[in-house]
């Protein structure tokens, strides 16, 4: 199957994003595998699929899978660079706004410029049932037995789950083996995208992602977003939060419960090719 690709990254965060626009593409998870590969493949942590739109109320929709092959509800990074590639495809135009339709529902995106784009990531969910996470009742704080020790975690979903855990010290060797662990905990039903954060300031923070079905990612847009939501939720940043990642760094802008959250990044393209496998 001969199939042409973009590659892109949103501050290393990568991807291979696919040109469905005029027909479906039956992808299953051994080719997504194979392609993700970093040694015999293109290389990723998800693939992205931009097809046309399922209702009416948006421009195009958008598919997410993760380098093992399983499906994603949301990627923010992804969603960046899929504004982009649609503005380079003569799609948008720069300071166009539209509405896009992931797969856990629409999303709004601004075209800042070429390569820089703001979007409307909506209202994060603390509802323990809407995360999925197994839990009575909404809290700021969650202690979890994790890996023979207890922990404390937030917990959110920015349309896929999140676990967030707040740290001294990202590069404690005890994170190697919490991030995996949070990732597949029993609380977390559907798996959970395991961020590390590090607060350096009411408006400044530092963090590491652990992703279900990808693993340790250079970013992570939803996992920057969960992690100033819980902290903001928590009283312990402002409106405004600046989210360093290994790959690059983040705005979030959210102003509490009730209203919309807005990340803002970049969206590299890296190169164009054709996948040969199978």
């Amino acid at each position: 199957m001969t199939l042409r690709f973009s590659k892109m990254h949103g501050s290393g965060n990568d991807f291979a994003v696919i040109d469905s626009r005029d027909r479906a593409l039956a992808l299953n998870p051994s080719t997504i595998r194979a392609m993700a590969d970093r040694h015999t493949g293109v290389g990723f942590d998800q693939l992205l699929s931009v097809e046309p739109a399922r209702d009416g109320s948006s421009a195009f929709y958008y598919g997410i899978w993760n380098a093992d092959g399983s499906p994603s509800g949301q990627c923010g990074n992804g969603v960046r660079c899929v504004a982009a590639w649609l503005q380079r495809a003569g799609e948008l135009g720069i300071g166009d706004t539209v509405q896009i339709q992931s797969p856990s529902g629409p999303v709004v995106v601004r075209m800042v410029d070429a390569d820089r784009v703001t979007v409307d990531m909506g209202e994060p969910i603390f509802e323990p049932a809407r995360i999925p996470f197994n839990a009575s009742n909404p809290a700021d704080r969650y202690a979890l037995s994790v890996d023979g020790e207890t922990v404390d975690i937030g917990a959110v979903s920015m349309g896929n789950p999140h676990a967030v855990m707040t740290v001294d010290d990202l590069q404690a060797p005890r994170l190697a083996r919490l991030g995996p662990a949070l990732t597949s905990h029993a609380h977390f039903p559907e798996g959970a995208n395991a961020g590390f954060v590090q607060k350096l300031s009411t408006q400044h923070v530092r963090l590491r992602v652990h992703e279900r079905g990808s693993g340790w990612t250079l970013a992570c847009g939803t996992g920057a977003c969960a992690a100033m939501a819980v902290l903001r939720r928590r009283g312990e940043v402002d409106g405004q939060v600046r989210v360093d990642l290994p790959g690059g760094t983040l705005q979030i802008d959210w102003t509490g419960p009730g209203d919309r959250l807005w990340m803002t990044g970049p969206a590299t393209f890296v190169f164009e090719g054709e996948w040969l496998g199978d």
